[in-house]
């Protein structure tokens, strides 16, 4: 360190170690939006998870004893498969994988294993802690919990392989919501808020945030109660983005605009 001292005039330690060191991380920036289309969804949907396959959209919804899973035309609003969760359960985040679905529930550490066509059930899994939602890339299920953790899961035998902590700015962000997968980016809703992170599953950092507010009056909520925006699904194929909230009357197509 002396030399390098010398050669920078009696710089102070400090300033030589800020001068050598990464720039420190900075807040993330904030993206807009732009609505492509809007499409009618069910006022009773207190949507939890929400995911894009093959023209439908399969969603699940919570509260103890109005729980369900449900396929629905996207163009035409029709319901082709449904499918109540029992009474005992308040339902949460789901995910295909291959011919199956994957359901969580919140607090009873138990899922279920769905056909992801008749719904009929497959089989249970268990799970420590909370259960909010799930998304996945091809080789493996992502799972939040409301915590700022993000859990990696085996698609096959849906144990832990792994988890990361999000943070922004060093900071972590908790209440880690619906997830989605889109382009290589984690998107999560963060928890009565109008925001989505875009995070890094390598290092857990928020790469940008997307700022929904404005669907509010769009969507003709309030979004301080029950109503808050929840529900991210993505079309890979038509590069289609949709995004919702608990008890909405529509679902939106959103193109995003440069962050700031």
């Amino acid at each position: 360190m002396k030399p390098l001292l010398r050669r920078l005039g009696g710089l102070t330690l400090a300033a030589v170690i800020s001068l050598a060191a990464p720039a420190l991380a900075a807040p993330a920036p904030v993206s807009g939006y732009t609505v492509v289309k809007s499409y009618p969804h069910d006022t009773r949907a207190f949507t939890q998870g929400l995911l894009y396959r093959d023209g439908f959209i399969f969603e699940s919804t919570g509260l103890q004893g109005r729980s369900f899973i449900r396929k629905w035309s996207l163009e035409t609003g029709a319901i082709e498969a449904e499918r109540t969760i029992d009474s005992r359960f308040f339902g949460e985040g789901i995910v295909d994988w291959k011919d199956r679905v994957y359901a969580l529930t919140w607090t009873d550490q138990v899922g279920f294993i769905y056909d992801i066509n008749s719904f009929e059930t497959l089989g249970e899994f268990s799970y420590p802690g909370e259960g909010w939602a799930l998304t996945r890339d091809d080789k493996r299920i992502m799972m939040s919990d409301g915590t700022a953790f993000i859990r990696f899961l085996d698609p096959e035998t849906l144990k832990e392989t792994g988890r990361i902590q999000v943070t922004d700015d060093g900071v972590p962000v908790t209440k880690l919501n619906e997830l989605e997968w889109v382009k290589g980016e984690l998107l999560a809703n963060v928890w009565q808020t109008t925001r989505i992170a875009r995070i890094d599953v390598a290092t857990g950092r928020v790469k940008g945030w997307i700022e929904l507010a404005g669907l509010l009056p769009e969507a003709g909520v309030r979004g301080d109660r029950d109503d808050v925006l929840n529900g991210i699904a993505y079309d890979a194929a038509g590069d289609r983005l949709f995004v919702t909230g608990k008890l909405w009357p529509k679902l939106f197509e959103i193109k995003l605009t440069e962050g700031k």
